[in-house]
C-alpha cells in the first residue's frame, strides 16, 4: 500500500494546500463564494427580485435579502418540484432531499443541484479522505471497502420531472460507477426502505468483505454492529473486520456512544472522524484527531452568516459574517448555497473554538432546548453533563431525551425530566442524578441560578426507561434508520409523554409475562 498511498497523497497535495489557505484567506474565500453565488443566480426569479446583478458587497446582500426559513421558500420549492425553471437556482432542479430533521414532523424537500452535489457533498467526501491521509499517511483504507449505512428513502418520483429521497440515496444515484468497487453494500441493499431488513441484508453482504471504514450515524450504526456480532457469534467487531481503522460519523453527538464503540471495537488502530453533513450542505470536518472541533469548510459553495442564539425570532435578526464571529458565543447558522437556499436559517447552533483557522462545535438546534423557567439549557450542556454523570457512575447510555415538568397545584416548583435508556445502569442512580445536576450548574449560570436553594427548579427527575423504548418510539414516528435523530431536548412535553407511554407499555407487558 506504500506506493498507492504515495500516489494518493501526491494527488491530494494541491487540495490540502488549498485547505491550509483557510487560515490566512478565510474572508477572501468566503467573499468569492458569495459573489459567485450571486452572479450564478442573478438571472433567476429570486435573483432578479433581490437585484443580485448589482449586489457588490455582503452588506448590501444582507440589507436586500431577508432571512428565510423552509416555510418562506416552500411555495417556490413546490413550483420547482413541478418543473418550473430558474426559480431559486438556474435551470430545472431534478433532485430533492427529503429532510429528516427533528424540528418539524412535516416533510421538507431540500433542492439538490448538480453544483451542490459536485462542489459540496462529493467534495466533502473527498476532503475527508484527503485530511485523513494527511493525518495518517500509512493508512490502509484503500485496501478495502467502506461500509455505509444511509437513509431508508429510495429515490421516488415527486412529480413527472423531479425525484426525492434521503440525501444518501440521491448521492448513491449520482456517484460514478467505479465507486461501487470501494463501498458496500451494493445499491439495491443500501436503499432497502425497511431498516430491520436492511441491516440483515447488509450483514450478510458485508461480513464477506474486507471492510476498512464505516460511515454513518453513531446511534443507528451501533444497532447494525450489534446485529453483526449476534449473527457471527463474535465478541468484537475487530474479529469480523480485522483491517477496520476508521468510523466517519455525524448527525448526532458521538459523546454518548463513545464508550460503547470502544467496547465493541477494541482495536488500537481504530480512528474516529466527525463530519457536519446535512441535506442542505456539507459544512465541516474534524481535521485534528486530538480535538473534537471541526474545521469549517469555506469553499464548498456555501456562504455563512451567524445570529447570536436566542435572537432568531426577532423581526429583523442581526447577522454577522464569518470574519466577525467571536470564540465561545452560541450562534444560529445562516447559509446561502449553490442549491438555491438564500440566507436560510438551517436550525443548527454552533460555537467557534478557533478563528485561526475557523473551527466549530455543534451545540444544538434552535428549537431544541429547555427554557421553560429561564434556564436556557442547550444540547451541548446536556451532552457534557451526561458524559460526566456516566464517568462518575460507570453508566453507558443508549439514548436519552429531556423536557420540563411544569408547575401545577401539586407541583409547586419546576423540574426537568430525563428519560434515559441505559446499556449499563449507573452503579448509583442517586449519584448519577447529582452529578448530572451539578455539572449542568457548572456549565450554565442560568440553570445554576434557578437551582439555587431549589428556589425555582428541583433537582432533575431521572428515569431509566425500558430497553427498546426509544427504538419503538422512533418506529412509531416513521423515523427509524438513516439520518433520523432522537431529539435530546424539548421545551414542552410532547416527546417525553410519548416516550413515557411506550416505556409503561413495555413494563406492563413484561410484568404480565
Amino acid at each position: 500500500m506504500t506506493i498507492v498511498n504515495s500516489i494518493f497523497n501526491w494527488i491530494n497535495y494541491k487540495r490540502i494546500y488549498e485547505i491550509d489557505l483557510y487560515r490566512e484567506h478565510a474572508r477572501e474565500i468566503q467573499e468569492e463564494v458569495l459573489f459567485n453565488l450571486l452572479n450564478t443566480a442573478k438571472g433567476t426569479e429570486w435573483g432578479e427580485k433581490y437585484h443580485y446583478g448589482n449586489t457588490k458587497s455582503w452588506e448590501s446582500y444582507k440589507d436586500r435579502v431577508p432571512i428565510t426559513r423552509y416555510e418562506t421558500l416552500e411555495p417556490l420549492i413546490n413550483r420547482m418540484i413541478q418543473g418550473d425553471k430558474n426559480v431559486l437556482w438556474p435551470g430545472v432542479m431534478k433532485w430533492f432531499a427529503k429532510s429528516s430533521g427533528t424540528t418539524n414532523a412535516k416533510s421538507k424537500f431540500i433542492p439538490v443541484s448538480k453544483e451542490s452535489l459536485d462542489d459540496c457533498h462529493f467534495r466533502g467526501g473527498k476532503d475527508v479522505l484527503a485530511i485523513y491521509y494527511r493525518n495518517y499517511p500509512e493508512a490502509s483504507l484503500l485496501s478495502g471497502k467502506s461500509l455505509t449505512l444511509g437513509g431508508s428513502h429510495q429515490v421516488t418520483n415527486l412529480s413527472n420531472k423531479a425525484y426525492y429521497g434521503d440525501l444518501s440515496a440521491i448521492m448513491i444515484e449520482n456517484l460514478p460507477f467505479w465507486t461501487d468497487f470501494h463501498r458496500t453494500p451494493p445499491t439495491e441493499i443500501a436503499l432497502i426502505p425497511e431498516f430491520e431488513e436492511k441491516i440483515a441484508q447488509i450483514t450478510l453482504t458485508a461480513i464477506q468483505e474486507n471492510v476498512t471504514s464505516l460511515a454513518g450515524v453513531p446511534s443507528w450504526f451501533l444497532v447494525l454492529l450489534r446485529y453483526v456480532l449476534d449473527y457471527t457469534g463474535k465478541k468484537n467487531i475487530s474479529e469480523v473486520w480485522p483491517n477496520l481503522e476508521l468510523f466517519i460519523h455525524g448527525g448526532v453527538s458521538f459523546e454518548p456512544y463513545k464508550e460503547q464503540y470502544k467496547r465493541i471495537i477494541s482495536s488500537d488502530k481504530m480512528n474516529y472522524m466527525e463530519t457536519y453533513n446535512a441535506s442542505e450542505g456539507f459544512f465541516a470536518i474534524q481535521d485534528d484527531p486530538s480535538s473534537p472541533d471541526m474545521l469549517l469548510m469555506l469553499d464548498y459553495g456555501v456562504f455563512y452568516e451567524f445570529i447570536v442564539a436566542g435572537h432568531t425570532e426577532a423581526k429583523y435578526p442581526v447577522t454577522i459574517p464569518l470574519w466577525e464571529v467571536e470564540i465561545g458565543i452560541n450562534y444560529a447558522m445562516v447559509i446561502s448555497t449553490n442549491g438555491g437556499l438564500w440566507r436560510y436559517l438551517i436550525g443548527d447552533t454552533v460555537t467557534f473554538t478557533s478563528r485561526d483557522p475557523y473551527k466549530i462545535r455543534i451545540t444544538g438546534r434552535t428549537k431544541h432546548f429547555i427554557n421553560a423557567f429561564g434556564e436556557e439549557i442547550i444540547i451541548d450542556n446536556a451532552e457534557r453533563a451526561i458524559k460526566q454523570a456516566c464517568a462518575a457512575t460507570g453508566a453507558i447510555i443508549c439514548d436519552y431525551s429531556a423536557g420540563p415538568i411544569f408547575m401545577t397545584e401539586n407541583q409547586t416548583k419546576g423540574a426537568h425530566e430525563w428519560l434515559i435508556e441505559f446499556n449499563t445502569l449507573p452503579d448509583n442512580m442517586e449519584r448519577f442524578t447529582t452529578v448530572l445536576d451539578k455539572e449542568l450548574q457548572n456549565l450554565n449560570s442560568d440553570y445554576e441560578a434557578k437551582r439555587y436553594k431549589s428556589a425555582t427548579l428541583e433537582r432533575p427527575h431521572v428515569l431509566a426507561v425500558a430497553d427498546g423504548t426509544f427504538l419503538q418510539w422512533m418506529r412509531e414516528r416513521g423515523k427509524v434508520g438513516g439520518q433520523n435523530k432522537v431529539p435530546r431536548l424539548a421545551n414542552n412535553r410532547e416527546f417525553i409523554d410519548g416516550l413515557l407511554r411506550i416505556h409503561q407499555n413495555i413494563e406492563l407487558k413484561s410484568k404480565c409475562g
